[in-house]
């Protein structure tokens, strides 16, 4: 398949895109470059031995751009995951999250159909569970409350996706909702690179090993949980990437059969992890000490969310592969090899 990659220069674009590749896919990415680097695929073409991967710097939100995209070659389907991503700048800047992420997919979506591509794999999230009615987390678990806006984003954003295949059922639709993606490539040549200070845990832990941040914030230790902090389904982004590619099967699938959908699937390991298991992993592993403190805790944080992946496995036969020692050692040699992130191009 040719398969049109939106926000495909981050952090888990630019390792699906390996995985894409190795599986014989082609990609084209669109990418805005508001928290990505395009050295990110230079490094992936490096990795998958071709000569460059076909990139256009364009906003989903600009039709224009995404017009000539689409009049310049046909797409099978795309993977959608450019979007703002931070839980606790979505709380201070709502309808920044609102218009980026809701408007952009819009106005991409349109685009797609008016150029006949109706397959959509969508970057959801857990936070679309709200503070979750089980644990673990099944795909029939309902919808929650979400409590920040990136969740509300990402669950309306659901629903409109599900609204449009149910109105047009050329339409395939696959919603992974994720739960934590850590880790970097093997190779240590392209891993997390956030702009400023990190918003997610695992960056802020190797930058604080790296030496380029005094202390880790531990937001909040008196959850109820075994040690206070927060529990969450951490996942390697390889394995994460991984689940992409198998998504892929939904739309070969659905055509052969003729019962085109929409497809939910959880992608996590299933197991809980807490901020403090995930900073004592590092050590143990990498040998590098990360101070910390503990802070208040943060807007729109829930105790615990992990989640019960079975159907992932039973229907697109993938399952994650690499535990937490994997993810604490693919992180630190990330960072290590590259302490300031990827140079400037």
């Amino acid at each position: 398949m040719n398969i049109l990659v939106t926000g495909g220069a981050g952090y888990i674009g630019s390792h699906t895109l390996i995985e894409l590749y190795k599986a014989g896919h082609t990609a084209v990415v669109v990418d805005n470059l508001s928290n990505s680097n395009p050295v990110s695929l230079q490094r992936v073409a490096e990795i998958i031995g071709i000569p460059e991967i076909p990139f256009c710097k364009v906003d989903i939100r600009d039709r224009e751009g995404l017009e000539k995209v689409f009049a310049a070659q046909k797409f099978d389907a795309c993977i959608h995951f450019a979007g703002l991503k931070a839980v606790g700048e979505s709380v201070e800047k709502p309808w920044e999250y609102y218009e980026n992420n809701i408007g952009g997919t819009l106005i991409l979506v349109d685009m797609m159909r008016k150029n006949g591509c109706k397959n959509i794999i969508f970057s959801s999230s857990a936070t679309v569970y709200g503070d979750p009615a089980e644990i673990p987390i099944t795909e029939n678990c309902p919808k929650g409350q979400c409590t920040n806006p990136y969740g509300w984003t990402k669950s309306m954003l659901e629903q409109v996706l599900m609204d449009i295949q149910k109105a047009d059922p050329a339409w395939n639709v696959v919603l992974l909702r994720y739960f934590n993606p850590v880790g970097a490539h093997q190779s240590g040549r392209i891993g997390e690179n956030p702009n400023g200070i990190p918003n997610n845990l695992m960056p802020y832990i190797t930058q604080v090993a790296v030496g380029k941040r005094k202390e880790l914030g531990v937001f909040g230790n008196d959850y109820p949980t075994p040690d206070g902090t927060g529990v969450r389904d951490f996942i390697h982004v390889v394995d994460l990437a991984a689940a992409h590619v198998a998504a892929l099967k939904c739309f070969t699938q659905a055509i052969r059969q003729s019962s085109n959908q929409t497809f939910v699937y959880n992608v996590g390991t299933g197991h809980g992890y807490s901020v403090l298991d995930m900073v004592k992993a590092f050590i143990r592993v990498n040998g590098v000490d990360v101070p910390y403190s503990i802070k208040p805790r943060r807007a729109g944080d829930i105790a615990t969310c992990y989640c019960n992946p079975d159907k992932a496995a039973a229907e697109l036969g993938w399952k994650a592969q690499y535990g937490i020692d994997d993810m604490v050692r693919d992180s630190w040699r990330w960072q290590s090899q590259n302490p300031d992130g990827y140079p400037e191009n």
